[in-house]
């Protein structure tokens, strides 16, 4: 079983400027999906960083990842990841052989665990399933919305209050690991599809970086780790 590593990197971050390079717990933002991928037991044919940004695609090389120089038109605002994986995955075709799977990392994902991947991976080849996203279950959140300032009890009747324990069990989408035939990706345009199947991580493998107090957060987080 061939399984390839993209790790979509791009160089704008309106939210947080320079976010994939700078620097969490001594490394840069970048670096620990690219080394968490390289140490995992699964992925063997390759880990890339897909960037239209130089200074990115530097930091990639040094830490091991092979570099994709992605084409401006799939890094502008509009340009959604499945153009950069769809270009990230034809380029490495291109260049090899056969790929069964592809593991799609967002860097955005510090604390994930190599094992995490491997796990992942080892999920969709057994159950025969076509795509997996990694998930955190939810199964003691009292969801609510609001709608012109009334609100509204989702996950269950706040006049029949449910003990947590006993309320069924929801899944979040944590953006930090999917996994896809590249099949799929080709023909549907979505790294999702077919036969779906889930990987549930614990929170705190789950926590992403997308503002200044996640990297504070993430970066507290990770000090305290063996």
């Amino acid at each position: 079983m061939r399984v390839v590593c993209v790790i979509p990197a791009r160089g704008g971050s309106k939210g947080l400027p320079g976010k994939n390079i700078k620097l969490i717990n001594g490394k840069p933002l970048l670096a620990w999906s690219i080394l968490q991928a390289i140490n995992s037991s699964t992925i063997n044919a390759g880990v890339y960083v897909s960037s239209d940004c130089q200074e990115i695609l530097a930091v990639a090389k040094e830490y091991g990842a092979q570099e994709i120089l992605r084409p401006d038109s799939l890094a502008t605002d509009t340009a959604s990841s499945e153009d950069a994986l769809r270009h990230a995955v034809e380029t490495i075709i291109k260049n090899d052989e056969k790929i069964d799977y592809v593991v799609f990392l967002q860097c955005t994902s510090p604390i994930r665990r190599p094992d995490d991947i491997d796990k992942a991976v080892n999920k969709i080849s057994q159950t025969q399933s076509d795509s997996l996203l990694s998930v955190q279950e939810l199964r003691d959140y009292f969801v609510w919305e609001c709608n012109d300032d009334i609100a509204h009890s989702l996950n269950f009747d706040y006049k029949n209050r449910q003990r947590r324990q006993d309320l069924p069990v929801r899944y979040l989408e944590n953006g930090s690991i999917y996994v896809f035939k590249p099949q799929q990706l080709f023909e549907s345009g979505n790294r999702l599809g077919g036969k779906i199947c889930l990987y549930a991580m614990d929170k705190i493998a789950s926590q992403q970086v997308d503002d200044p107090s996640d990297f504070e957060f993430c970066e507290s987080i990770m000090r305290g780790m063996p």
